[in-house]
């Protein structure tokens, strides 16, 4: 448009076609074209001209539908949709469900989690962690340890946050346990010895130093 616009001006002050050509290097059909849209149409004739394209095959009730598909429905023995899945469950193509997706920022293979914390002690006990992270630049020896359940449990603590569009469906990372058996196991990389301690019930009495 810039471009267009230094034709027309330099056009506008009775400059040649062959002079505007070579001031503004360009090619001299170019300065013509855009001298005569001027002309006749005014500063509309700078803008492009609508371009034949095929017409949209796909109405907007499908797209609804695609839209409240995913994010009302769940597919069968799956956690989310694909858009395999979804194509053959509505009956448009898989490159059509993509656009679509794209257009409204879904992404239902995406999922987040998130946990409100009540602990009053929060601040404390995670400059604690931060710190002994911090303490191996100094070479002090520390462990580190984590849960491992044999089966995820589906009884999250929160009630799961649906998908929006641009917004991912979201989830509480802990969940309510429904009775466990406690292991705690440690390594020792050095001498490759595993430290472990059972115990039948889990509650907050079950400690491993």
């Amino acid at each position: 448009m810039a471009q267009r616009s230094r034709i027309v001006l330099e056009c506008a002050e009775s400059h040649s076609i062959m002079e505007v050509s070579r001031r503004l290097r360009v090619a001299r059909d170019t300065v013509r074209t855009w001298r005569r849209r001027s002309i006749e149409r005014g500063l509309d004739g700078l803008c492009d001209d609508p371009r034949p394209c095929v017409p949209r095959k796909i109405a907007d009730a499908d797209i609804e539908r695609v839209i409240v598909k995913t994010l009302e429905e769940t597919p069968k023995n799956a956690t989310h949709w694909s858009t395999r899945s979804m194509a053959a469950a509505t009956g448009v193509s898989q490159a059509t469900i993509s656009r679509i997706w794209q257009a409204f920022a879904l992404a239902p293979h995406r999922s987040q989690t998130f946990k409100r914390s009540t602990d009053p002690l929060l601040i404390d006990r995670v400059r604690d962690v931060v710190g002994l992270h911090l303490s191996t630049r100094r070479r002090r020896p520390w462990c580190s340890a984590w849960t491992r359940s044999r089966r995820s449990r589906p009884w999250r603590s929160q009630p799961v946050l649906p998908m929006m569009p641009g917004v991912p469906e979201r989830r509480s990372h802990d969940y309510v346990r429904a009775g466990t058996t406690t292991l705690f196991a440690a390594l020792e990389v050095a001498t490759g010895k595993v430290i472990g301690s059972l115990h039948r019930r889990h509650r907050a009495a079950c400690r491993f130093i």
